[in-house]
């Protein structure tokens, strides 16, 4: 019995693809510069069982499973490889427990991180991970990547709200680590080891997330600045001072100019900004008009042109709207390749300065925003895609923006992850006895090597 044929028995005829044209659209992610092939078969599980049964064949032949959510990752993880079978798992999309007295959700990986804060909304509870994404990204990427999002500064990132999870191994077998209570030290943390391994490890089927009460509705303050430095000196002392805002964004003068042509609007930064700041509290009530209070006068005092703080819910979201527009509003000068860069707080200023000497460099626009609460930063370069000179310059302005991020003390990705785009930044980053460390586990894990080969880093 063939693979394909193993396939079709344990999946049935809707559950595996092996048109080319239907397979095309399961070969990348959404980073244009990530290598990528074309996969044998595409197979969409529909439980459990069915991925044990996926991986058990695969295994049998020798065959590489790629495992993918929606495909909205920006680093080349998902990508397929020649050959091997994309284990697909957005129909295993059902939200199977919500807990309310013990604030927890039991969920499977193709369940849509939006789909999800909605559902525990109605029991007055919150769900903090939000990828920008988060309307179409489903949670058994964002666990595989250990995505993050704009609340990172006060909830953290996926890994931060994950209790447990299930993971079908390299012989086919379910591991079930973790727990369901508040503590627990039994052992080796297993479930953080599997966030953010990419799906090098093994396929998550099944996680157990910790929530949240419902945050109070946020109120917002916007700040502008006419030179990043101010900016980053806000930033710092925002930090300094122990005020933690439930969100604090930054916008470089490229990515204000690009969205206010693309909303015809005016953020309200005037001419001459040179830096955004947006924050938001959802501590409710006094205690969030005393943080915003305090972060307006941190911004004046050093140097905001414009400080200016509502309680309007709407108008606060229309911020946060041109915020998360900036990719579409980028759209119109051309292609865009975002780069994902963390730096220490204090260094978000020459993080920016370098990009735009990067800019000048290769003769491309690059819009910098990003979460100044926790330094990670998105420079996202603009480009031509049907010039091979531009393309060529774009990646090359994507490795120097690493390389300036590393300068600084940051790492070379803060919430998207290494994939087939950064595995030899990874190597730089964590050293020769990190990556030997790295290649022991995922040889302990998975001895021939068929879970994502050459994803994080190479074979």
């Amino acid at each position: 019995m063939s693979l394909l044929t193993r396939l079709n028995t344990a999946l049935g005829a809707d559950g595996i693809a092996v048109d080319p044209d239907v397979t095309a659209a399961y070969r990348r992610d959404m980073m244009p510069l990530a290598p990528h092939g074309s996969p044998l078969a595409v197979v969409f599980p529909k439980d459990v069982a069915q991925v044990q049964e996926v991986v058990r064949a695969c295994t049998e032949f020798g065959v590489p499973i790629v495992p993918r959510g929606a495909g909205s990752g920006l680093s080349g993880a998902a990508n397929a490889i020649d050959g091997c079978v994309v284990l697909v798992t957005t129909r295993m999309n059902t939200i199977l427990e919500v807990d309310s007295d013990n604030r927890l959700a039991v969920v499977e990986p193709g369940v849509i991180n939006l789909d999800l804060r909605h559902a525990v909304e109605k029991h007055g509870l919150f769900y903090p991970p939000d990828p920008s994404s988060y309307d179409w990204c489903t949670i058994g990427g964002n666990l595989s990547t250990n995505a993050g999002g704009l609340c990172c500064v006060k909830y953290g990132v996926t890994t931060d709200s994950v209790l447990g999870l299930h993971v079908v191994l390299a012989d086919g077998e379910l591991l079930k680590t973790g727990r369901r209570t508040v503590k627990g030290v039994a052992g080796y943390d297993l479930t953080k080891l599997f966030i953010g391994s990419e799906g090098t490890l093994g396929v998550i089927t099944q996680a157990t997330l910790s929530l949240r009460p419902l945050p109070q509705a946020p109120g917002t303050m916007v700040a502008a600045f006419g030179s990043t430095a101010a900016a980053g000196a806000a930033v710092s002392r925002v930090v300094r001072e122990g005020i933690v805002p439930s969100l604090m964004e930054i916008m470089d003068a490229t990515s204000i100019e690009a969205v206010e042509a693309h909303l015809k609007t005016e953020l309200g930064a005037g001419k001459g900004c040179a830096a955004l700041l947006i924050c938001q509290s959802d501590s409710g009530g006094e205690a969030a008009r005393r943080e915003l209070t305090a972060i307006e006068q941190v911004c004046t005092d050093a140097g905001a042109e414009l400080a200016y703080t509502t309680y309007d819910v709407a108008e606060g979201q229309a911020l946060l709207t041109a915020r998360r527009a900036v990719l579409m509003a980028l759209e119109v000068y051309g292609s865009w390749l975002t780069d994902d860069v963390c730096v220490p707080r204090t260094r978000i200023a020459d993080l920016i300065a370098g990009c735009e000497r990067i800019s000048r460099e290769v003769g491309l626009r690059i819009a910098v925003v990003g979460h100044a609460g926790d330094g990670n930063m998105h420079p996202t370069i603009v480009y031509d895609a049907s010039s091979e000179d531009e393309f060529a310059r774009a990646h090359k302005a994507f490795d120097d923006i690493l390389a300036v991020g590393l300068s600084l003390g940051g790492t070379v990705t803060g919430e998207h992850g290494i994939g087939k785009i950064k595995r030899e930044w990874l190597a730089r980053e964590i050293g020769p006895i990190g990556l030997r460390t790295h290649r022991a586990i995922k040889a302990a894990l998975d001895p021939e090597n068929l879970f994502n080969p050459g994803s994080m880093f190479g074979t």
